[in-house]
């Protein structure tokens, strides 16, 4: 594929930006991880409902999350994401993909141009690759890791916010049906999908979702929900901290492989009251604070994607210390520690 087709700008996480000496400015937390997005002068063709580059938003078309995502020229940016990898700063490159015409052939010059640089450089592509067809071009291009999210853990709440009960342009099945045909083309491992709590799901239905994950061999990111004014979903609330906590330990769990779904024990509510394991074994994990950082492809911390530094933090970008783990403790009031 030319270089003929490369974006002429692409966005650029304000993180990402700093530690590629881009803009100035101070982070507590540094990310290991290059975080870009696909550039469009409109919105995203889709229309999912907490996204500020929905199509029917009217949220600052430089915003993620709440993350604000400053546009540069691609050659720049590529220069100093070849800077950085070659001094270690950088271990992953992540690309956000917006759903917008001919945007798989951007990102395939793009991948490309990186790998010419560093082929050993990781490349993860998140995206809605809407057929299998692109999804086999990403990997023939270098991607290295695929993303598809479903954000949502049930279809009654993906038709409400991806699907056409929303006017989203997305199916249920058909995004089941992809992260299978990504399986069979990138291996197990290799493929990722990001889930969002808080969004109407009961703990059980997000937990069996990642069940079916663990069970296909796709790692699923676990991320609280955040609302962006100008979104559909604007007034709706941030998921329960204390939840949000049993739902990062469960996850944590189901992935190594310590529990699984059928050992989990839920109240009429769908809430977790017993996660399967001896107490003993249910300590450990909690003290070593595993659980509650970020969730993602390797070297992924994000931080302060889905929370404001001033807190509650869902998920901690580094190593919690012992006030942040007391805290923790705190809030899943499980006893003893």
């Amino acid at each position: 594929m030319s270089t003929q087709n490369l974006p002429v700008q692409l966005r650029v996480s304000i993180g990402t930006a700093i530690s590629l000496d881009l803009i100035e400015g101070k982070m507590d937390v540094t990310p290991a991880t290059a975080y870009l997005m696909t550039f469009t002068e409109g919105k995203c063709l889709a229309n999912c409902n907490f996204c500020p580059q929905a199509q029917e938003s009217k949220s600052n078309t430089n915003l993620l999350s709440r993350v604000s995502w400053p546009a540069f020229p691609t050659f720049v940016v590529v220069a100093a994401l070849n800077n950085a990898i070659k001094k270690g700063n950088i271990k992953r490159v992540c690309i956000q993909v917006l759903n917008v015409p001919n945007v798989f052939l951007h990102v395939d010059s793009l991948v490309r141009e990186i790998k010419k640089n560093d082929p050993g450089i990781c490349v993860s592509v998140s995206c809605q690759p809407l057929n299998s067809e692109n999804i086999l071009l990403l990997k023939k291009a270098g991607v290295d890791r695929i993303g598809i999210a479903l954000d949502a853990a049930s279809e009654a709440i993906f038709r409400h916010i991806k699907g056409v009960e929303g006017g989203g342009i997305y199916n249920w099945h058909q995004e089941l049906g992809l992260l299978e045909e990504a399986l069979l083309i990138f291996g197990q491992g290799k493929v990722s999908t990001h889930l969002i709590a808080g969004l109407g799901e009961t703990e059980q239905e997000i937990v069996c979702l990642i069940q079916w994950c663990v069970d296909k061999g796709i790692l699923p990111a676990l991320f609280a929900f955040t609302p962006i004014k100008g979104t559909p979903l604007e007034k709706h609330s941030p998921p329960n901290i204390e939840s949000y906590r049993r739902l990062q330990l469960a996850r944590y769990m189901l992935v190594q492989g310590i529990t699984c779904f059928k050992h989990l024990t839920f109240n009429t509510e769908g809430q977790i009251v017993l996660f399967g394991v001896d107490t003993t074994i249910l300590d450990a994990i909690v003290n070593s604070g595993l659980p509650f950082q970020t969730s993602g492809c390797p070297n992924c911390n994000r931080p302060f994607y889905n929370e404001k530094p001033s807190g509650p933090l869902y998920n901690y970008p580094k190593n919690l210390n012992q006030k942040e783990l007391d805290e923790v403790k705190r809030q899943l009031n499980i006893r003893p520690f």
